[in-house]
Formats: C-alpha cells, structure tokens, sequence
C-alpha cells in the first residue's frame, strides 16, 4: 500500500502546472508538456499507418524491412513505457481513492462529534440557565441578609452563637456564589475550544478531501490519455507489422527470381529432424516453432543456414565429405558463410556443384542477411536445383529450380 508521502510525491511529479480555472487547458498543457519531455509522443503517428510495398530489388526490400523493424521497436518501446506509467497513475488513482474512503469516514465521525458537541452545549446552556436562577435566589438572600447592620444582626439574634452561624452561613453562600460562576465560566469556555477544534479539523479535513478528489481527478485523466495513447501505438505496431509482412513476401519472391520453379514445398522435408528429440538427442527441428530452438551449431531452427548446416552434417555422417560442419561461432547469417568458408579453407566460387551450399551474398544493406540453400543437382543450362528453408520467411522447406547467376557455392567435397 502506498504512503500518504508517496501519493503526495506522485502525484506532485504528475502536476508541474499552477492551478487554473479551465480544467481542461491544464490537462491539455500538461500532455503537451509530457510530449515535450518525451514521456508521451504523438509525432510518430502522423503518418500512414502501412506504406505501400514498392521495392523491386532485395536492396530496396530490405532497407524498408529494416525501417519498419526500427519503427516498430521504438513503437513498442514507448508502448512499454505508456503501460509502465498508466500502472503508475492506477496505482496513484487507487491509493487517493482508499485515502479518499478513509477521509470520508473521519469527516462523518468528527461531524457525528460536532453534532454531539452541539448537544451538549444546548443541554448544558441549559444548565446554566438553571444555575443563574439558582444563583439569582442566593444574591437575593445575600441582599436581604447583608441589608442590616452588624449591631442589628447581634439585636435580632437570640444569642452569639446565632450571629456566627449567619455570618458563617452568609460566607457559604457567597463561596458558592463564586464558586458557581467560576463553574459556568470555565464550563463555557472548555465547550467553545471543543467546537473550535472540532469545526477546525472538520475545515481542515474537508479541503484535504477537495484536494485529493482534485489530485484523483488528473491522475485519472492522465491515466484516460494514456490508454488511449496505447491504443494508438498498438495499431500503429500491428501496421509496422503487416508492412513487415509484406515486405517478406517480396523478399521471398526475390529469393525465387523470375524464370525459378517450385518443385515442391511443405512444412518439413529434406530430411530435417521432426521428431522431438531428433535422433541426434536434441531438441531442434522442424516440429519446432520457427527460431525457438537452436541447432547443434549455434543456429535457429528452420532457418536456411541451419537446414544446410544439417545437410552437410548429413554428408559427412555419410562418408561423402572429410569434414563436419564447423561451428561458425554462433554466427549464423547466411552472407557471412562465404568469408567464413574461405577462413576454414573451403573453396569458394561461382561455378555450382551437386552438394554445394549456395549462398545469395547481401546486398549491402542493413537488414539482408543473404540466403543459404543445398545444390541438389546441376544442369547444363546454368540452372540448379536446390533445396532450402525459409525462403518465404515462414520457415517451411521447398525445392527450386532457379537460375545460379550471382550466387556463391561452398564446395564443402573438396575441403
């Protein structure tokens, strides 16, 4: 549960602007102070939701996957960031709340106090009343009595001892008289700091109770804005991610150039591990979700470097090749293969061979990190078949027939 010291803090944080009489101004000041602190942005979401896919080259796609993937993460960073605060500003909300509720009930019980006070003042005003009577009796008595002499006194009483009982009597009445009075004075006096301490605290208690509905009231609004806020930015993130999308697609229908055919496609193939464990006693493979595991060699699974890693793996479990597959560190992206390659000795070059891995290098741009595919077979046309994962960004398996011009082959036989 939140301190009181903390709520004030919070939502002092949350209130930079002086009070004015349009609620409304101040809550709009202040977002567009947050949006110049960069708390809360709006810039971002001017624009068209999805941009038209017009790139014509894997360059071109790629560059635009890569501003989208930027654009996306900074959305969803805010978007992290709005959710972490609206949690702040519920919190803050809830607290001021139950202090509200608390305050409430102090209010009601010290005006429950105040209507007693109230009550007993009247009754004991009453008193009072009764008291001026009763003392209105005495200093009649007291006059009549005093009215003689003390020579006319000792002649009316029948002997000494009389004189001193009046004497002593007339003092009684007027110790009482005094007394009395020194009663009711300090009896109104004892009631009037009461109410005065009650009407206080019940004034004291009622403007903390405005300010903190006050206080609620802004943070609620600030909380209203933030949701709003990210409502927005997740629709702005489900359109960075349909571009994505779209953007893979055409990738995917560059990574098959035009004069390519699709043999055959399917969700595993190529002998790629299904089951779980593979027989390899890992837990990697096709009946994974794309990229949630990780191969024998520091790869995700169903990406086109991992299933070729798998197949050269498969070669050498065959005898066909002298090596394994070497463990490239981690580094899996397929544009790196061929300076990788030629570190290990592999011979590398542009004429195909059946068992090769083919590598289309990137083309420059941040984003594009090539494509990796096993040469089934070679003919003499200068086309080849390969097959390969994830050339539609779905991490499924195909078979291709496609042109080798501008592709890199790693003759992996003759290492």
């Amino acid at each position: 549960m939140l301190s009181r010291a903390t709520i004030r803090h919070s939502v002092s944080q949350n209130k930079k602007m002086p009070k004015t009489r349009n609620a409304s101004s101040f809550i709009a000041r202040r977002f567009q102070l947050l949006i110049c602190a960069g708390i809360l942005s709006v810039a971002a979401l001017g624009g068209p939701l999805v941009h038209a896919v017009s790139c014509t080259t894997v360059s071109d796609c790629s560059a635009q996957v890569q501003a989208a993937q930027q654009q996306k993460s900074q959305n969803q960073a805010t978007l992290n960031q709005l959710e972490l605060q609206a949690g702040s500003y519920q919190a803050v909300v809830d607290a001021l709340a139950n202090q509200i509720g608390a305050l409430q009930q102090q209010i009601a019980t010290n005006q429950a106090e105040q209507a007693s006070v109230q009550q007993q003042i009247i009754a004991d005003q009453q008193d009072i009343d009764q008291k001026k009577a009763s003392l209105a009796d005495d200093i009649k008595t007291m006059y009549i009595d005093g009215s003689m002499s003390t020579i006319e006194e000792l002649a009316t009483s029948s002997n000494l001892s009389d004189y001193v009982d009046k004497e002593q009597y007339r003092t009684d009445v007027q110790n009482q008289l005094n007394g009395k009075i020194q009663a009711i004075t300090a009896l109104q006096v004892a009631l009037q700091q009461k109410k005065t301490q009650v009407d206080q605290l019940l004034t004291s208690e009622t403007a903390q109770n405005d300010q903190l509905a006050s206080d609620q009231s802004q943070q609620a609004q600030l909380l209203s804005y933030n949701e709003s806020q990210q409502g927005q930015y997740n629709q702005q993130i489900a359109a960075n991610q349909t571009q994505i999308t779209q953007l893979q697609a055409r990738i995917a229908q560059l990574n098959t150039p035009a004069g390519s055919t699709i043999i055959s496609g399917a969700t595993c193939g190529g002998g790629y591990p299904q089951s779980t464990p593979n027989p390899y006693g890992d837990f990697w493979g096709c009946d994974h979700p794309q990229d949630n595991t990780v191969d024998n060699w520091g790869m995700d699974n169903r990406e086109c470097v991992s299933y070729t890693a798998f197949r050269v793996h498969e070669e050498y479990l065959a005898g066909q090749i002298a090596h394994d597959m070497p463990n490239w560190g981690g580094v899996g992206d397929a544009y790196q293969w061929i300076d990788d390659a030629r570190n290990a000795g592999i011979p590398v070059d542009q004429n195909p061979q059946a068992g090769d891995i083919a590598i289309r290098p990137a083309s420059g741009v941040a984003g594009d990190v090539g494509h990796a595919m096993y040469v089934e077979s070679v003919s003499g046309n200068g086309n080849i078949i390969v097959s390969q994962y994830n050339a539609d960004f779905h991490g499924t398996y195909s078979e291709v027939s496609r042109s080798s011009a501008g592709l890199y082959f790693l003759h992996f036989s003759e290492w």
